[in-house]
């Protein structure tokens, strides 16, 4: 989680040069996809520490008088809000080449 935690990804909506973004693939729906594929992996990663954080808070008693406010699951809740989105990480290790990536085509045609 470290990694996602250190990203200078902007948390807002941000606008992106196209030429940028398509420049290593050379074809902008390409690089979208990739883009769109990291991002989904991301959003899993974070979304699994998430709910491993918080099933330790969860009580195994089905008793309302048990159940209470806890500021420590609170306060972890709005740690993971106030990340940057998962497209807006992916976005930025493409524009940084963190991301590997290879075409399948066979250049032989």
């Amino acid at each position: 989680m470290t990694k996602y935690r250190n990203s200078n990804a902007p948390a807002s909506t941000s606008t992106y040069n196209r030429e940028a973004l398509e420049s290593p693939t050379e074809n902008i729906y390409e690089a979208l996809s990739i883009i769109s594929k990291r991002s989904n992996q991301i959003n899993l990663d974070i979304r699994k520490e998430l709910h491993e954080k918080l099933d330790e808070f969860a009580t195994h008693n089905d008793s309302l008088e048990e159940i209470f406010e806890n500021k420590e699951q609170i306060e972890v809740s709005k740690f993971y809000e106030r990340l940057p989105k998962p497209h807006a990480i992916a976005i930025e290790e493409w524009l940084n080449d963190k991301i590997y990536h290879r075409s399948t085509e066979d250049n032989n045609s």
